[in-house]
């Protein structure tokens, strides 16, 4: 059995299954990703689908990959109760090796439907961190863990970023998926050498390392630079491959290498094959890994589940609630960078942990871009 895994995230979109089955029919796909939630509202599924999943599902190759739980938000919310529960039956009908969320909290008024942003790391935020995540082990009653963010407003955050995430699994015994273009998009954006950015996160607790590509976004605010955006709509960029050969070898605990692609950048004939080319190109990097990977000294870690216990009732914040909705609300309707730079300021968002006196200018105006292009309409109105 080979060590580490070269697998794909496959969802039910007619674009991705298209780009994914010639290497399902040659049978390359050693684990499959699935998000989970994003059937969350679908009333019928294909059932050759599912028996897509339940192959996985039955060798243990199944991992689950959650979008929409929106981990820190500081209230509690009945889609949170709802998500939980969807999470407890596709488990139990699957059988997930792993499941993981991402990092952040989704803008908007319920915080579902947004572009995953950072929070304050705090004594609240870890709290309600830990919280949710032994929530979601107790639903899923398998391995959890987190995403590393591609998005950061500050150099300071960058680096306390992955600390903070070993303080949130630590409780849970839980794991971390190290997205390689996320990493990327940090290199770039804050001008760090790849020496510098590993060390400043656990990487004893990575089980599962994500590839992919995305997109440049010119900034107005620094004209003769571009801001690197984690759009997964292309195809894996040369540093992201070089990242992985350099990243591998440093994960003792490494199970699984996942491609991951939006299906909106795999709609034409050329998409398609450099889809194809990208998992051939990770895969034969995986072999290589395991070809030359010597049995570690490093005890093993499963990431097992804890005893379970009793959990109390939810962890909230009412700060930190009024907060995100105002963050949210001033990202979704400033029409211009200026107006939100000052709105933040005259806020009561000023002089407090979420540190917005110091957030660079063009990462704001990254924010304002992610936030109002998944803005979605008031039907209430």
């Amino acid at each position: 059995m080979p060590k580490v895994f070269a697998s794909l995230a496959c969802n039910l979109d007619v674009d991705i299954l298209s780009a994914s089955l010639p290497l399902l029919q040659e049978g390359r796909v050693e684990g499959l990703e699935w998000s989970f939630d994003t059937l969350f509202q679908q009333e019928q599924v294909p059932s050759w689908f599912l028996a897509l999943l339940e192959t996985y599902g039955r060798e243990k190759r199944l991992i689950g990959h959650g979008v929409f739980f929106s981990l820190f938000s500081g209230k509690w919310s009945e889609h949170q109760e709802a998500w939980l529960r969807h999470l407890t039956q596709m488990s139990a009908a699957y059988g997930f090796d792993h499941v993981t969320e991402h990092f952040g909290f989704m803008t908007g008024k319920n915080f579902h439907h947004g572009a995953p942003l950072p929070i304050p790391y705090t004594a609240a935020t870890l709290a309600i961190g830990r919280d949710r995540l032994a929530r979601i082990q107790e639903a899923a009653q398998c391995p959890v863990g987190l995403e590393n963010l591609a998005f950061s407003y500050t150099l300071e955050e960058v680096k306390r970023h992955g600390a903070f995430l070993e303080e949130l699994v630590e409780p849970v015994n839980g794991f971390l998926i190290l997205d390689l273009h996320n990493l990327y998009c940090q290199l770039h954006n804050f001008s760090l050498p790849l020496e510098a950015l590993l060390p400043w996160y656990p990487l004893h607790r990575v089980r599962e390392i994500h590839i992919s590509g995305g997109s440049w976004q010119d900034s107005a605010v620094l004209p003769q630079r571009k801001v690197r955006r984690d759009t997964h709509d292309s195809a894996v960029p040369e540093e992201v491959f070089d990242l992985l050969s350099a990243t591998m070898p440093l994960c003792p605990q490494l199970k699984y290498v996942v491609l991951e692609q939006l299906g909106t950048g795999l709609k034409s004939p050329e998409d398609k094959a450099l889809f194809y080319q990208d998992f051939c190109r990770m895969e034969t990097l995986v072999k290589q890994h395991n070809a030359s990977t010597f049995p570690s000294l490093t005890a093993p870690n499963l990431f097992l589940p804890l005893a379970p216990g009793k959990l109390p009732a939810p962890v909230e914040d009412e700060a930190l609630y009024q907060q995100q909705l105002l963050l949210s609300s001033i990202l979704e309707e400033s029409p211009s960078l200026t107006q939100a730079h000052q709105r933040l300021l005259a806020s009561s968002l000023a002089n407090t942990a979420w540190a917005i006196e110091h957030w660079e200018p063009h990462l704001l105006e990254t924010a304002l871009h992610l936030a109002q292009k998944w803005k979605k309409p008031d039907l209430s109105a």
